[in-house]
């Protein structure tokens, strides 16, 4: 009898640990990227074309503010927060005149991409302008549109270098159809 209750708590010490190893397995398969609305930032970027760059998690919260760029309202930011925490973020600037300082991104080492004018790629980012209405002199404004997109956390970052121009893009075809920018103003 000793051995057969020996046998017996032997077997449910094996289910216990067997079941504390499901249970996490199936924890790591549900994890994924949380629900997003199918469209984000302004309806710029279709969830599923940002989602595979997303790290998992239970909550996703998006800011955006309203997309308006005027002389007054010059820069506009979204940022999608995973469980409390920046993990996508757009922001697009208008400029009077050209001269886009891109130099901060000197030490990540940029990639020159073909999106607007001399599209820039970096390990968690990419960066593009256009030009919208050019300035007819040193005193006369012109409409130069700076856009960016960062990333934080990415689990699989060999996707970037496609996802990112892709995305950066689609954010230059909204912004310029927002704007009413002729389809020379970039690509």
């Amino acid at each position: 009898m000793v051995r057969r209750f020996g046998s017996a708590a032997a077997a449910v010490s094996i289910f216990v640990i067997l079941a504390g190893l499901l249970v996490g397995c199936s924890d790591g398969e549900r994890e994924a990227v949380p629900e997003l609305p199918k469209r984000i930032c302004w309806n710029a970027f279709a969830s599923s074309d940002v989602s595979p760059i997303l790290p998992t998690g239970e909550k996703a919260t998006l800011s955006a503010w309203p997309f308006v760029l005027t002389e007054d309202y010059d820069s506009v930011n979204c940022v999608l927060y995973i469980d409390g925490n920046t993990k996508f973020s757009a922001s697009v600037s208008l400029e009077a005149f050209e001269g886009v300082d891109w130099s901060s991104f000197n030490k990540a080492n940029p990639k020159p991409i073909d999106v607007g004018e001399k599209g820039i790629l970096w390990g968690a980012g990419a960066a593009a302008y256009f030009i919208c209405e050019p300035s007819e002199g040193p005193n006369s404004p012109g409409k130069y549109i700076d856009l960016q997109i960062s990333t934080h956390s990415v689990p699989d970052k060999s996707k970037l270098p496609s996802v990112l121009p892709k995305l950066l893009r689609q954010l230059v075809a909204f912004v310029q159809r927002e704007l009413k920018c002729g389809a020379s103003a970039g690509s």
